[in-house]
């Protein structure tokens, strides 16, 4: 009996041991707990960023400039030398190509040889008037011989005068066999060959003047009040990271039948040798009287019943909640006026389940 009641008294012992231990050990694991600091949430953010409410809008056009002339010989012949190529260089008065000379040189003895005729029969003429007005004034001539007489010295002095131009003409016809460059330019385009018959006039040379450049776009008819009243800019692909200003200067006044489209043509006075004469480049159009807003994902939105508002998140991870005045609504996207700075980083996802006192963590990605 007492050694059963001692076993049992040592039991119990044992037991409540085995009780207090597990109270402590459970104590300090609630310690640990405890003191282990609150994660911080992780979140996606947009920058923002404010723009023109009305969407710039580009096009491809091409480089070309603003005068480009055909040129052609004045008179006809048969061409002698072409002296230019394509993308040569040319200036003032260089010769570009040359006519057969020897009919245009032919002329030309033909009317010094009238004009010589022409001196000899006034210097006749000249005399017998004088003859008839000797005789007229001594009585020994009729008014009829003196009239006659001065009918042939007029014709002769008008017959003098006929070749004199006559002359003139040939020898410009004969300096028209070269056809030369009236301003400083470069060939685009050549039509003729040694060889070749032209006719007077016939496009033979087409040089462009190297003065101002100009860009050619196609623009749609939606957006034609924009080319006209708006901001123009233009970039080379060659060299895109400058752009130049550019000006509406003439307009199509009819559509294209296939595209629908109208040819602008956007004058580029900035533009200097190294915006070359074909070169592709990217025509930019933008509205300088639309306002600046910011569009940003309609997830972003906070709004529970009061003020549309935003999460702007810091640099140390703290948010705060700042209202917001909404321009207008879209599809996919809010677009807010004010209320948040440029540049300013925004939480755009689970917005309502955010606490303006907790930290965050920003993420650019979320995985579950």
């Amino acid at each position: 009996m007492l050694v059963g009641w001692i076993f049992s008294s040592y039991s119990r012992l044992l037991a409540g041991i085995s009780l207090a231990a597990v109270a402590v050990a459970l104590g300090g694991c609630n310690n640990a707990v405890a003191e282990k600091p609150a994660e911080s949430r992780p979140v996606l953010v947009a920058t923002v960023h404010y723009e023109s409410q009305s969407p710039e809008r580009s096009f491809v056009g091409t480089i070309r400039p603003r005068i480009e002339t055909d040129m052609g010989f004045r008179v006809a012949g048969k061409v002698a030398k072409r002296l230019v190529e394509v993308g040569q260089t040319v200036d003032v008065g260089q010769p570009l190509a040359t006519l057969d000379e020897v009919d245009l040189k032919l002329q030309a003895e033909q009317a010094e040889a009238e004009f010589s005729a022409a001196t000899g029969v006034l210097a006749q003429a000249g005399a017998a008037e004088q003859r008839a007005k000797d005789l007229r004034a001594k009585g020994w001539a009729t008014d009829a011989t003196l009239d006659s007489a001065k009918a042939a010295g007029d014709e002769a002095r008008a017959r003098l005068n006929r070749a004199e131009r006559s002359v003139e003409l040939t020898k410009n016809s004969l300096s028209y066999a070269t056809l030369v460059a009236d301003t400083r330019g470069v060939v685009t385009a050549t039509s003729i060959e040694p060889g070749q018959v032209v006719a007077a006039g016939q496009a033979s040379v087409r040089v462009a003047r190297l003065g101002e450049k100009e860009a050619v776009v196609a623009i749609p008819e939606t957006l034609l009040s924009r080319a006209k009243s708006g901001v123009a800019t233009v970039a080379l692909w060659s060299d895109a990271g400058k752009t130049y200003a550019a000006k509406l200067r003439e307009v199509a006044p009819s559509a294209d039948p296939a595209t629908r489209t109208y040819l602008a043509k956007f004058s580029l006075p900035e533009a200097g040798d190294s915006v070359s004469l074909g070169m592709t480049a990217t025509l930019t159009l933008s509205d300088p009287q639309s306002d600046r807003v910011a569009r940003l994902p309609l997830s972003a939105l906070y709004n529970q019943g009061g003020d549309p508002s935003l999460y702007v998140v810091d640099d140390k991870g703290a948010i705060s909640l700042r209202p917001v005045v909404v321009k207008s609504y879209d599809s996919h996207c809010v677009i807010i006026a004010s209320g948040v700075d440029e540049g300013a980083k925004i939480v755009t996802l689970g917005v309502q389940k955010l606490d303006p006192s907790q930290k965050v963590r920003v993420v650019s990605s979320l995985s579950f």
